[in-house]
């Protein structure tokens, strides 16, 4: 992980915003970051943050860049059946964090996301030039090298459809066992 951090402060500062010649520019960069924070710690962030008195606003810019953060639920477990909350898992690509001379923080994306070949375009790629027999034993007609294609979309569709009713059905029965943990399928 790589994280830089600079403070500007006087007439060179100017640069970034009037204020930053009085209060400074503060400048982070935060590059290939990997942590995991229990929630617990996000929710005893709150006493520190508080203060009785206006701080002085400070222009910055934070710059997250090709960070992943997980975040686990530790709390004490409702139902002790439970196989406990799934972790989260936050992948930043790059994001930027402004905080202007009128103190409000300004979140903005840079960059194009990754684009991920779904499997069915990498098997549109590898598809015959030649005619696919359906079923080649009865002597049926070859689907036209178009079809393909589409069908495996479809193909495609009916998987994400399934593993979708699958964690339906996993979720439904978890919830039963809150209520019952002795049931049974």
């Amino acid at each position: 992980p790589e994280v830089c951090l600079r403070l500007e402060v006087g007439p060179n500062a100017a640069v970034h915003s009037p204020l930053a010649v009085q209060n400074g520019f503060l400048h982070m960069l935060v590059h290939s970051y990997t942590a995991e924070f229990f929630m617990s710690f996000l929710t005893n962030l709150g006493p520190f943050l508080e203060d009785e008195i206006i701080p002085e606003v400070i222009p910055m810019e934070i710059e997250v860049v090709d960070t992943k953060i997980t975040l686990k639920d530790d709390s004490p477990r409702v139902y002790p059946t439970s196989p406990g909350p799934v972790p989260i898992t936050l992948a930043v690509d790059h994001v930027i964090v402004k905080r202007r001379d009128d103190g409000v923080f300004y979140l903005t994306g840079k960059g194009s996301p990754k684009q991920e070949k779904p499997v069915s375009v990498l098997q549109e790629q590898k598809a015959p030039v030649e005619c696919v027999l359906a079923a080649p034993a009865a002597g049926t007609h070859g689907l036209q090298l178009k079809e393909v294609p589409e069908l495996q979309r479809e193909l495609q569709t009916m998987k994400i459809a399934l593993a979708e009713a699958n964690m339906d059905k996993a979720r439904l029965l978890q919830e039963i066992r809150k209520y019952n943990p002795l049931f049974q399928l």
